[in-house]
């Protein structure tokens, strides 16, 4: 795992989580079936929304790493809220691939030509949302430490 750190550094995997952060945002908005955006169905809007939790967890990472700081309640209770949106990510993993899978039972219908290439995009970005996320985990561990706060009043010195 320590290779893995040296090449895939916690600036790499921070910037990584928002690029395909990002990129599933745009997919969400996007019909498949259609070939068009969708952005007055209201339902589009729940993974974003949940998606900002995301973005605060990798912000206050990027942050407690690059200052040296320590854990707060605050950090963790943003990583327990994320557990929670794992579950809402492994959905959307089989939501992309029943889609992808219900492409033999549209022969008849039109189907677009970008349906199998975005699917397979779409399908792969979600799959690697929750490797990169228990891996920024595992670096809030190793960088910013752990989350023990029965001596966290001791452990605190203002003079330093």
């Amino acid at each position: 795992m320590n290779t893995l750190a040296q090449i895939f550094n916690w600036k790499r995997a921070i910037i990584a989580s928002v690029v395909v952060l990002f990129l599933l945002i745009v997919f969400n908005f996007y019909g498949i079936y259609t070939h068009k955006f969708y952005f007055t169905n209201p339902k589009n809007f729940l993974f974003p929304l949940l998606t900002t939790a995301h973005f605060l967890y990798l912000y206050v990472l990027w942050f407690k790493i690059s200052e040296d700081e320590l854990p707060d309640p605050k950090m963790r209770n943003i990583e327990y809220a994320l557990y929670a949106i794992l579950i809402v990510y492994c959905f959307k993993i089989y939501e992309s691939a029943m889609m992808l899978a219900s492409l033999s039972t549209f022969t008849e219908h039109v189907i677009p030509p970008t349906f199998k290439p975005i699917g397979i995009i779409a399908l792969s970005l979600y799959s690697l949302l929750p490797i990169l996320t228990f891996y920024t985990f595992w670096l809030r561990k190793r960088y910013v430490g752990t989350y023990n706060f029965e001596n966290y009043n001791n452990n605190l010195n203002i003079w330093q």
